[in-house]
């Protein structure tokens, strides 16, 4: 049974990306983000990017979460998930220390959602503004839109859009991946040097599968809100946990482990985009879509990833409540590493030494060959995986 499509949404999002097949993809159009000629300041030496992203059904979870212990702070996360999903696209876009405009957009249902929640939501966009002010990429506050619709969101929806601008000679288009390319992978998990807890590695993506296999049916009658009503019961809260079930191993809740907020990958990137820019063949930020994410930047190529990192316990988990098959595992979530890095073997080894002094593991996770066509295998042990 696919429950990811009885759930309405699709890990690949194949209808989406028939629909704008046929738009303009701008001046680099392998480029992790559209970039556009500088409508912002007329200069052709100048790019301009805007970028829009959210926490998608991330803040749902947030809500049970909250609901359920009085955490206030769960909401803090949320803000910092809509930020660095967009941060650290146009990051791999090659945007470094250039200024970032940010607007954001919370959608709420005011019935469940009250002011004290929006207020810690916005403490948290503060929050991660300044962490990137810090870095030397400063985010310029631009307002944004809070509105009370209740009539289209059952709980809660927190999005942002960041606009910049940046040299078009500095930006990193993908173009330059090729089959003398090797693969190095950062992880998605543990705790980088720049955080403050345990990080889970599972992002922003996927959280709709991850909410309804990992807890317990009882949700669906205490926090009906919290779901599409029209959702088949077979596929609403099918897992065994309660959001304040303790991980043995992690003595984390299992509801702490799906919020670790998005890891921003910033200060590690911010460090190598400026010293090895001219070294780096492409980067991909694995967000939707998971590890078949690099398809939609390659052509006439096979990507062949053997040397993976151990599945994080979030995914252990994730997988065996259900079970969900590790092909569709692998589609959906990033599965212990969120950013490729795509350089030569020589780069490659400084990367991964840069990677270390942030406390972030790094590997060489695979290559590049040529293909008559675009193709992505997994292997994992003798499992072998093909997209």
């Amino acid at each position: 049974m696919d429950y990811y499509a009885l759930r309405g949404v699709s890990s690949g999002k194949e209808d989406i990306h028939k629909a704008i097949a046929h738009l303009d993809k701008g001046l680099f159009p392998n480029a992790f983000c559209k970039i556009l000629p500088d409508y912002l300041g007329s200069d052709e030496n100048y790019c301009s990017l805007m970028h829009a992203d959210g926490a998608g059904t991330k803040s749902s979870l947030a809500y049970l979460y909250w609901r359920e212990t009085g955490d206030l702070s769960v909401w803090r996360g949320i803000a910092q998930d809509a930020v660095v999903m967009n941060t650290d696209d146009l990051l791999c876009a090659g945007v470094t220390h250039e200024g970032l405009i940010l607007s954001s957009t919370i959608g709420r249902n005011r019935r469940y959602i009250p002011g004290e929640v929006i207020a810690e939501i916005i403490s948290g966009f503060e929050e991660i503004g300044d962490f990137f002010s810090q870095l030397g990429m400063p985010i310029y506050r631009a307002g944004g839109e809070t509105a009370d619709v209740g009539d289209l969101v059952r709980t809660i929806i927190v999005d942002a859009t960041v606009t910049t601008r940046i040299l078009r000679k500095n930006v990193i288009s993908n173009a330059k991946i090729s089959p003398e390319s090797v693969i190095v992978g950062i992880a998605s998990d543990g705790q980088a040097s720049y955080e403050t807890s345990y990080n889970s590695g599972i992002g922003s993506n996927g959280l709709t599968s991850a909410r309804h296999d990992l807890f317990c049916h009882e949700y669906t009658t205490t926090y009906p809100e919290s779901f599409d009503h029209l959702l088949d019961p077979k596929a609403a809260y099918v897992g065994k946990y309660r959001v304040t079930d303790i991980h043995p191993e992690l003595s984390i809740t299992i509801g702490k482990l799906a919020l670790s907020p998005t890891r921003t990958y910033a200060p590690f990137l911010l460090l190598i985009i400026n010293e090895l820019r001219d070294k780096i063949h492409g980067l991909i930020h694995c967000t939707g879509g998971g590890q078949t994410k690099c398809l939609h930047f390659i052509d006439k190529l096979h990507i062949v990833k053997n040397n993976l990192f151990p599945v994080p316990p979030i995914f252990q988990l994730i997988q065996q409540t259900m079970p969900t098959p590790w092909s569709a595992m692998y589609k959906t979530f990033n599965m212990g590493h969120r950013l490729e890095i795509y350089t030569d073997i020589q780069t490659a080894n400084q990367i991964i030494q840069a990677a270390h002094s942030f406390n972030l593991k790094a590997q060489v996770i695979g290559f590049c060959e040529p293909s008559a066509h675009k193709k992505l295998t997994i292997q994992v042990g003798d499992s072998c995986y093909e997209y």
